[in-house]
């Protein structure tokens, strides 16, 4: 038997041992990557700057108006949601960089709010690798749709939803002489051939289709080809600088001509650089009118950004306050212990979640969790109306 001498500096050791154990086994390094006590982490890659910045900054304003309102309430399941944002001037290069940092970092629970098509296109397969969930990516584009793609969640409508409802529109008042100018990229070719299917289905095809280069520099060129196919109207897969150049040049040539655009267009920087030429212009958009407060997502958007002290409201703001919201009741639903793979079984199991004159279902697979999609036009002073 022992002496007490003996047993207490055993005991003493296997003390320091438990207490060793203890602080191993709770240490955040064990805990799931981006939770700790008070908080979770959204990693974010979006343009900030470059030729698109102004359409990123505005999705992200409506993004923290509700992240910060949230935290101000105490947060969802009593933890803060903190969403660390890097700027990637729209470079897919950058973006990756990001990307990898955030996992890397092992303090990011998900991706949230990723922009662009081609950015998204090349950080998919490295998130996807990683176990890394993809939330709200800002992209229309079919080839982030895959039903393949578990753990990708698009909420906006796609870019075939968006054409699907021009082309209907032009179909239904009797337009069928339809040209389009889309632009040299992934985008624009993923637009295209969406534009082609749908018109297919109605047994049209377009007089022409035209390549507009991210430039712009053949905008004049590509103005006059697609006026010389004599259409009744103009298909415009074109974002930023394109849009605006072919649209202004198409004006100085044939002013009157109808021509409608993706939800892309409708940054405040395009609608300024259109100016008068911009009237007329439909424009589609995947989230409700956002100065129509009938509606109840529309109403609490509202409110939450005159809190914040804003009222320059806009379908970008509102966009990207509703990514927030539905991402936030994923959080809940995944529970007190939230981990990446309670996240995404909550999400699959997200059906009929009645924002309020929005309807989102997911479901297994990346495919859009809403297809809402409205006409817009831009009137003379500049402004979206419905």
């Amino acid at each position: 038997m022992r002496s007490p001498e003996k047993i207490l500096p055993y005991a003493q050791k296997l003390g320091v041992f438990v207490l060793w154990a203890c602080a191993v086994g709770s240490s955040p390094a064990l805990a799931e990557p981006g939770v700790s006590a008070d908080s979770i982490t959204l990693g974010q890659s979006t343009t900030l700057s470059g030729p698109l910045g102004d359409l990123g900054q505005d999705v992200l304003k409506g993004s923290k108006v509700y992240f910060d309102a949230l935290n101000a309430r105490g947060g969802v399941n009593g933890r803060s949601i903190k969403l660390v944002t890097k700027d990637d001037a729209y470079d897919a290069k950058k973006t990756l960089e990001n990307v990898e940092g955030f996992i890397a970092s092992d303090a990011t629970l998900a991706l949230f709010g990723t922009f662009g098509t081609p950015n998204n296109e090349a950080l998919l397969p490295v998130a996807r690798k990683a176990g890394m969930p993809v939330l709200m990516p800002y992209s229309g584009a079919p080839s982030i749709r895959a039903k393949a793609f578990d753990g990708v969640f698009n909420l906006r409508a796609s870019y075939a939803d968006e054409v699907e409802r021009l082309v209907d529109h032009l179909y239904t008042v009797g337009i069928r002489k339809i040209a389009v100018a889309y632009q040299n990229n992934a985008f624009g070719k993923e637009v295209l051939v969406a534009t082609v299917e749908t018109m297919e289905r109605r047994k049209l095809k377009p007089l022409l289709a035209i390549s507009v280069e991210n430039s712009a520099s053949d905008a004049p060129t590509a103005a006059d080809k697609l006026l010389e196919s004599q259409p009744e109207a103009v298909l415009l897969a074109l974002a930023g600088k394109p849009a605006v150049d072919v649209i202004k040049n198409i004006n100085q040539r044939r002013r009157g001509l109808s021509m409608y655009a993706l939800s892309v267009l409708a940054t405040p920087s395009n609608l300024r650089a259109l100016g008068k030429d911009g009237t007329g212009v439909a424009i589609t958009q995947v989230v409700p009118y956002p100065m129509n407060a009938s509606l109840g997502i529309v109403r609490e958007y509202q409110q939450a950004m005159a809190a914040a002290g804003f009222n320059d409201f806009s379908h970008l703001s509102l966009e990207g306050y509703i990514n927030a919201k539905v991402v936030t009741e994923g959080l809940r639903r995944a529970g007190r212990a939230p981990t990446r793979a309670s996240v995404v079984a909550a999400l699959e199991g997200m059906s009929n979640y009645n924002l309020g004159g929005m309807v989102v279902s997911f479901g297994q697979g990346a495919s859009s969790g809403s297809h809402f999609v409205e006409l817009t036009m831009i009137n003379g002073q500049g402004k979206l109306i419905k």
